[in-house]
């Protein structure tokens, strides 16, 4: 009996050492926090953390730490999990009320504003949460506005790609029309029958039968006049 008792008492004595222990990371990473050291709080939270794991301030701290240093990502999974481990309402609006914090500045506005409504259900009076919501909700409306921009811009780009596909269409059917034809052209002429150098046009032919046609006249003319003027020798006797 007297043994197990012993064991108790050493036991309370080792929580309090551990709990002293965990307090003053704690308390350090507070004064590292104030300072604006932020990463050197992180270290000091993290082990006040590992000296207890239920440490609630030392994770919410941790959280708070990791937001300061524009880890966004990192604060909004700490604080949702301490959504599930608050002792309290008040202590629970103020996790919903940091997550939607990290999740506004992650741009993550959907989920943002869900945290905040969460933060209002569990304190209605959070004046600072209900603001937040409605600064969420103009971010939200004005992503899913530029979204739509976007989405029309891309719409437009393909209209006009399609546009443009038409056009090198149009224009690659135009010059293969015109390629084509040239090659018909080419073909038709090859069908042509081609003259001998040596061979006269027809102009030539016909030329130069009205030529010889006029030589021979010529010659007939000639000829008769000959026979006209040949005389008749006369045998004299002498």
């Amino acid at each position: 009996m007297r043994t197990l008792f012993y064991i108790i008492l050493a036991l309370l004595f080792s929580l309090k050492a551990y709990a002293q222990k965990e307090n003053k990371l704690i308390r350090e990473g507070n004064k590292q926090y104030e300072k604006g050291e932020f990463s050197e709080a992180q270290t000091n939270y993290l082990r006040a953390v590992d000296e207890n794991n239920n440490s609630f301030n030392g994770a919410f701290n941790l959280g708070n730490s990791l937001y300061k240093q524009e880890k966004y990502e990192e604060a909004a999974a700490q604080f949702k999990t301490l959504t599930q481990t608050a002792p309290d309402k008040p202590i629970k609006a103020k996790a919903f009320h940091n997550l939607g914090n990290s999740l506004l500045k992650a741009e993550k506005y959907e989920e943002s504003i869900d945290a905040y409504k969460n933060a209002l259900r569990n304190q209605p009076d959070d004046d600072q949460a209900r603001y937040n919501l409605a600064y969420a909700m103009q971010k939200l409306k004005q992503q899913q506005e530029q979204e739509n921009k976007n989405e029309d811009k891309k719409e437009d780009k393909k209209e006009d790609k399609k546009e443009d596909k038409k056009e090198e269409e149009k224009k690659d059917k135009k010059e293969e029309k015109k390629e084509d034809k040239k090659n018909q052209d080419q073909k038709d002429q090859q069908k042509e029958p081609q003259k001998p150098k040596d061979q006269m046009s027809r102009e030539e032919a016909q030329r130069l039968l009205e030529a010889m046609e006029r030589e021979d006249k010529n010659i007939q003319e000639k000829l008769k006049k000959q026979k006209t003027t040949v005389g008749v020798d006369i045998e004299k006797d002498w």
